[in-house]
């Protein structure tokens, strides 16, 4: 028995036999149609045909790898320059200047975005083409090949831009010729001069150089001469751009030799009409302010006072205003000048009313002196009530200007002109008449505020000429 089932097992399983399931309770058998095998086998055909298919219709992946070995990336060791060991290696430059954006005093610097374009040659990367047709390639390939170390001399800080990828391009010729831009914001030192500030004129450069390489290895030199700067219209908050310009030249460092360098200079012109506004017009005015104590009574302390002290205080927050914007130089600037010029027209006002007032006080206590003082007059509540005596609270008699004075110094200079010589005698009489007029206006002390009102305009006047002449 045992030997008939298990020759019909072996008879089943080689399809030979209808397929059935015999009960048997012992094991099962399991059954497969031969159409159910070949039905897997043309499915397994069919799908590999459609994997073959979509394989070759999706070549993204496929295509990057055929460029890198398109380029042959991976046969030359890029760590070297191109032509390692031969002539130097000749690199174009050529920059395009998006925005200034701003322009410290402070710090002495200034931030530019500019896109920097590279060319050069490597004969690494030339590749066959029929249609000559260059191949474009972002950040990613950058990192994979040799570029050249340009760098700003003199710069503070700088980034690439990377949003919404890094803004590197890469174009690659059948020849070998490269094109690698990158798009930078660069904050740099420029020296600035304020000696004429705020009419001053600023000359700033932008400098490139290799970091690595030096004349001997790699020549920076601008790609199409003089057009190889190129600048879009740009407009600043403080400054007047009156002109870019390229040029080069060579750097020595005492360790590693002579380098190329390349330069951006461009050249600012302070607008004005903001400190006109700010500065110079409230100076002229605190000035002006000043002399109105001129008109006022000599006899009102307080309100000459109050207004020439508040002028100085005014003066002296303009001062600090305008210092505390600028950097801390050892040098006079032209606004300097101007201001403390003003702060002295100023001051000398105040200084003029205690001189008026002084003369003032003195004349009055020679004619109390010289008469008699009503009972009735309180010299206590008159000082008190503005700091020098009344005249009309005062009855006093007419007096010559000064007798006693004058006919001494005539008997003086009658006793020396015997003994003196007539050089002598001229140079007396000058002084005798320097002090008759020192003399009169002390005993006029009104007078001095009546020349004050012709000399402090026309001597500020004659300043502003000066001045605006020399720096505008």
């Amino acid at each position: 028995m045992r030997v008939v089932l298990l020759a019909f097992r072996v008879v089943c399983m080689a399809g030979l036999w209808p397929v059935t399931q015999p009960n048997t309770g012992h094991f099962p058998i399991k059954r497969r149609h031969k159409e159910h095998y070949l039905g897997d086998n043309a499915k397994q055909k069919n799908t590999g045909r459609v994997d073959l298919k979509t394989r070759k219709h999706d070549s993204t992946k496929s295509m990057l790898i055929k460029s890198e070995q398109l380029l042959r990336i991976d046969d030359h060791d890029f760590a070297m320059r191109p032509g390692f060991g031969g002539a130097a290696l000749p690199v174009g430059i050529d920059v395009q200047v998006e925005s200034i954006d701003s322009i410290s005093e402070v710090n002495m610097d200034f931030t530019m975005t500019l896109y920097l374009r590279h060319y050069w040659q490597d004969i690494r990367l030339a590749f066959p083409s029929s249609s000559n047709k260059s191949r474009t390639f972002d950040a990613r390939l950058v990192k994979k090949i040799w570029v050249p170390d340009v760098f700003f001399v003199h710069s503070k800080r700088s980034f690439i831009h990377d949003t919404t990828m890094e803004n590197i391009m890469l174009r690659v010729y059948p020849d070998g010729h490269i094109l690698y831009s990158v798009r930078i914001t660069v904050t740099a030192l420029c020296s600035m001069d304020f000696s004429r500030f705020p009419l001053d004129t600023q000359n700033c450069s932008l400098e490139l150089e290799s970091y690595a390489y030096n004349e001997n290895d790699l020549i920076l030199y601008w790609k199409n001469g003089n057009d190889s700067l190129k600048t879009e219209e740009m407009a600043l908050s403080q400054f007047f751009i009156e002109e870019f310009q390229s040029s080069f030249g060579l750097s020595f460092y005492s360790s590693t030799g002579w380098y190329n360098r390349l330069y951006i200079s461009f050249l600012l012109r302070r607008h004005i009409f903001f400190f006109l506004l700010q500065t110079y017009f409230p100076t002229m005015l605190m000035v002006m302010l000043s002399w109105v104590s001129f008109w006022i009574d000599r006899r009102a302390v307080p309100a000459r006072v109050s207004l020439g002290i508040t002028t100085v205080l005014t003066m002296s927050t303009i001062i600090t205003g305008v210092s505390a914007s600028m950097p801390q130089v050892s040098y006079v600037k032209a606004v300097d000048i101007y201001l403390w010029a003003s702060f002295l027209f100023v001051f000398l006002s105040v200084i003029e009313y205690a001189a008026v007032n002084y003369f003032t006080t003195v004349e009055e206590m020679k004619k109390l002196k010289r008469a008699k003082i009503p009972a009735s007059f309180n010299t206590a509540q008159a000082m008190a009530f503005d700091g020098c005596f009344h005249d009309n609270d005062i009855d006093l008699a007419s007096f010559p200007e000064v007798t006693s004075g004058s006919n001494t110094e005539r008997n003086t200079l009658g006793r020396n002109s015997t003994v003196t010589s007539p050089t002598e005698a001229t140079r007396l009489g000058h002084k005798h008449h320097l002090k008759r007029r020192l003399s009169f206006i002390m005993s006029h002390s009104y007078v001095i505020d009546s020349y004050s009102r012709v000399i402090f305009p026309l001597t500020y006047l004659l300043f502003n000429i000066i001045y605006w002449s020399l720096y505008s």
